[in-house]
């Protein structure tokens, strides 16, 4: 049987048995999760897409692959589609499929850089009209893809929602000082636009441009607006999305990068990285 072939017999048989333990893949536990939330996951469809394959030794060959799974949700009489996309790493001995997991990506920054919101000599008066639509749209069509005017990088999160920010009219300032304002130039950029703890803190602390207002609930939250995530609860901040949509009960739904999601449910309790002493920051953007 082709390697191919053999991982999707492999994920048809994670996802037709009756299987004990929900969290035995990404998929199951979003399925499970949706479930104790009161939604019910009546479908799921994917796809799969091998990028990469490299000999271990001389019987073994290692798979990297790309998983796209949609989830059809019913929640009361609405329907909606859930994305989203993992690498997995799968292992062959002979022709044998032996071993398959998920390839975790980690931020590479070994300190959190430090960002400045505002130089002394700013004007504090700068406004500007955000566009949530236009951001929106480019969520929606960059989702699970990369644009090549800008730079791709493994931990894509906040790069991906920069990009949407300035689609929808947010001003850039402070270059060429990386540790200054929020900016992408060439083959540079600023802390802020690619780190995510970078980009929370400038969210909070800038007074002109792009700035964001925090809020307390999350459905006070509009499509356009950003949620930040510290997944650990130990002050280093390590994700953000994009509200793109609401669901039935007015929580939000969000786009993102690194693990390419499109209308997850907000509070990433999903997530492999999320732990119960995870910590948001809610912000309004152009308000």
């Amino acid at each position: 049987m082709m390697i191919g072939e053999q991982i999707k017999q492999y994920w048809q048989e994670q996802l037709t048995e009756q299987r004990e333990e929900p969290n035995a893949n990404w998929v199951l536990n979003k399925k499970s999760i949706h479930e104790k939330r009161g939604n019910k996951v009546p479908r799921m469809t994917g796809k799969g897409k091998l990028f990469r394959s490299y000999q271990v030794d001389e019987d073994k060959t290692k798979v990297e692959y790309n998983l796209a799974v949609t989830f059809f949700i019913k929640q009361g009489k609405r329907f909606y589609h859930e994305e989203e996309e993992h690498v997995h790493r799968a292992l062959f001995h002979g022709n044998q499929l032996v071993e398959d997991e998920e390839v975790k990506m980690v931020q590479s920054e070994k300190a959190v850089p430090t960002i400045e919101p505002l130089a002394k000599h700013a004007d504090r008066n700068t406004r500007f009209e955000y566009d949530r639509h236009a951001a929106v749209q480019y969520a929606e069509r960059w989702w699970n893809d990369y644009n090549p005017e800008y730079k791709q990088f493994d931990v894509d999160c906040t790069n991906f929602v920069s990009q949407c920010l300035r689609a929808g009219g947010a001003p850039m300032r402070g270059a060429p000082n990386k540790g200054e304002g929020w900016w992408y130039q060439s083959n540079s950029w600023s802390y802020s636009w690619a780190v995510a703890h970078s980009l929370r803190w400038y969210l909070s602390g800038s007074n002109q441009g792009l700035e964001g207002k925090e809020v307390e609930d999350p459905t006070e939250l509009l499509p356009g607006d950003v949620i930040c995530y510290d997944f650990e609860g130990d002050g280093r901040w390590d994700h953000n999305t994009i509200v793109v949509e609401k669901d039935g009960d007015g929580m939000p739904l969000v786009n993102a990068h690194t693990d390419n999601s499109r209308h997850r449910y907000w509070s990433y309790e999903d997530s492999r990285a999320w732990t119960s002493d995870c910590k948001y920051k809610l912000f309004r953007i152009g308000d």
